[in-house]
Formats: C-alpha cells, structure tokens, sequence
C-alpha cells in the first residue's frame, strides 16, 4: 500500500497514483478522465433533451452504437462527430480550450 501520510492536496494526489505531468502513465490518466468528462456530459445532455440514444443518432447523423461508445466512455471519437452530435443533436454549442 502506497504511503499518503505527506500527500496534502488533489494535485500531489494524482502525481502520486499517475506520475508527473508529461510521462504516459499521467496522459493515459488525464486521456481516460477526460473522455469520462465528455460522456458524463453527453449522457446529462441527451437526458435533458428527453432523448434516447436512437433518437439522438438519429438527429445527429450518427448511429446509437456510436453514442453508446461514447456515452460509455469507450473507443476513440471523432472531433467533428463530436461537434456534431452537440450542435445538430442537441442543440448546444461546442467551446474548445487548450491548456
């Protein structure tokens, strides 16, 4: 069991359990967290617009396997379909921010 005794914050947290900021096993981290993020926030969409998955596809271009996927966190995804399903799907605007 690894020692958090000298752990005081989130940060300190995370570099302890995924490494430093740079090294793969942290972008692995921060790549699986942030596709937890979009697919929380998909599903939280889709269910305020009353939608299924199938309906959401349909509206978007797109097929239900591929929202599932998303919504489960899974694969990789497409930018523009991304976008796509937002915008044409949802009616929400997309904003990107790089850190």
């Amino acid at each position: 069991m690894k020692d958090y005794s000298r752990v005081t914050n989130f940060d300190e947290l995370i570099e302890r359990e995924h490494g430093k900021i740079g090294t793969d096993t942290r972008n692995e981290y921060e790549e699986r967290a942030q596709m937890f993020i979009v697919s929380e926030m998909l599903k939280e969409a889709r269910h305020d617009a009353n939608l299924t998955q199938e309906q959401l596809a349909v509206k978007a271009g797109t097929k239900k396997s591929y929202i599932s996927k998303i919504e489960n966190a899974k694969g990789n995804i497409q930018l523009s379909t991304l976008i796509r399903i937002f915008e044409k799907g949802l009616n929400r605007k997309v904003g990107l921010t790089f850190l």
